[in-house]
């Protein structure tokens, strides 16, 4: 749906729900994807949402809209609802998307809904919540199709026509007598062999499996780099436990890469900041700025030092800002590549040192062309410079940003060993050591040269 047509479509139902016409109301939504309600949620009060949510007649429609909105907005409407409707919704729902929900609420809340579930639901879902947030055990979907190695073609075949409630994706999944995954079978290859073939003779034994445990970010890399549009889970013991299907891998990217780009920025984490009040987002972004403002103390404290250079060169002070922010600048760039390369698993322990080199090349190279091209700058254009000043402030910068380069470089893959977000590297902690070692550099150049400066 483009933006135009959200638009259009907001101000449609605002004005029949103000007009009370629900008929009309029902009638655009029975049209509307789920996906597409769930974006139209986000411009509508808490008030409107409940009324458009309770106008929908669909009880699956309304699981699928639970399951497409943001937490924080899914949240509020689940807790809204009547247990009665809640035990409607949740038996036309995936466990999986039952638990994205029950998993938003808090632990002390879990326990109502638990209740409410019938008992192999409830032991299902148990199960499933027993997972580490956020691997690819609290993702799966438990109602996945598999067959016995011993089945025919035929029989395949006859057994897909009568399954409904399961997920069949394009996989079929081939087990033993014991339940533990021996192959795989795609739905083209059943339909090209001959009907008498029994599956342990098609199927693919060489299968890219996940374990519950494993984080969903390298469950969404894994799919990823092969390509699958679903991704089995097994215990230690090679069981079919469930599949995560490639819907959920879109949205674990999608969020990942949100995630990422809030820590870059050192707007923390949450992928629902947008919607969080203006205290809740503030107290998310404090620590962030708090470092940014503890490091342009230090910096103020480095310049300081230099106090007697700055006055008697005062064409120095000038220059300040462009070393801090080219050193800065190109120490965020070294790490958001660096970042971003291991988010996506192109970059591994074993290539970190080449990179890093690169980096420090990049680095000498842009230095050098900015640093002689601010040296001339300063030598022409200002009176008071003359060439020993012109050398320092070129110097200043090229040295400046090869050991921001190697900052910006270093650190993702240092915190990355330590098994700490990478993307944490180009948030202020890192840029703002970058802007006090550059501006640190600079001065103590200008200072070892200042006294073949001519005053």
């Amino acid at each position: 749906m483009r933006n135009n047509e959200v638009l259009l479509l907001v101000e449609t139902l605002r004005k029949f729900l103000r007009r009370g016409v629900n008929s009309s109301v029902i009638n655009i939504i029975n049209k509307t994807h789920p996906a597409d309600i769930a974006l139209l949620f986000r411009s509508f009060t808490f008030s409107e949402q409940k009324k458009i949510f309770s106008l929908t007649s669909d009880i699956e429609k309304k699981g699928d809209v639970l399951s497409e909105l943001d937490d924080s907005l899914a949240l509020d409407l689940f807790l809204s609802l009547n247990k009665s409707e809640i035990v409607k919704i949740f038996n036309k729902m995936d466990v999986d998307d039952e638990s994205k929900l029950i998993r938003l609420l808090p632990e002390e809340k879990r326990d109502e809904y638990f209740a409410i579930m019938k008992d192999e639901e409830s032991k299902e879902m148990a199960a499933m919540m027993s997972y580490p947030e956020e691997s690819a055990g609290s993702l799966m979907n438990t109602k996945v199709f598999y067959l016995s190695e011993d089945c025919t073609v035929s029989e395949a075949i006859s057994k897909i026509r009568k399954s409904v409630d399961t997920e069949l994706v394009f996989y079929l999944y081939v087990v033993d007598d014991r339940k533990h995954l021996v192959g795989v079978v795609s739905l083209r290859q059943l339909i090209l062999v001959s009907p008498k073939n029994k599956l342990k003779d098609i199927m693919i034994e060489d299968i890219v499996t996940v374990i519950p445990e494993m984080d969903q970010e390298e469950v969404g890399k894994i799919a990823s780099r092969y390509n699958f549009l679903a991704i089995p889970v097994v215990d230690k013991e090679f069981k079919l436990l469930g599949i995560v299907t490639v819907d959920d891998i879109i949205d674990v990217l999608r969020e990942e890469a949100t995630e990422d780009l809030l820590r870059m920025a050192g707007a923390g984490k949450d992928k629902d900041i947008l919607f969080k009040s203006t205290w809740e987002s503030s107290k998310i972004r404090f620590p962030w700025l708090f470092a940014t403002w503890v490091g342009g103390l230090l910096a103020a404290f480095v310049i300081g030092m230099f106090h007697d250079l700055l006055t008697n060169f005062i064409i120095l002070a000038s220059f300040l800002p462009i070393i801090a922010g080219m050193g800065g600048n190109v120490g965020t760039q070294s790490s958001t590549i660096i970042t971003r390369g291991l988010a996506t698993g192109r970059i591994g322990s074993e290539g970190a040192w080449k990179l890093i080199f690169k980096e420090l090349k990049i680095g000498l190279f842009l230095g050098a062309f900015y640093g002689i091209i601010l040296g001339i700058i300063a030598l022409y254009f200002y009176k008071e410079a003359d060439i020993f000043m012109s050398i320092s402030i070129a110097l200043g910068i090229t040295i400046a940003m090869i050991l921001a380069t190697f900052t910006g470089a270093v650190g993702p893959i240092v915190l990355n060993k330590f098994k700490v977000d990478p993307a944490i590297a180009t948030g202020p902690f890192v840029t703002t050591t970058i802007d006090i070692i550059g501006i640190m550099i600079y001065l103590s150049i200008a200072t070892a040269l200042s006294k073949y400066i001519i005053m």
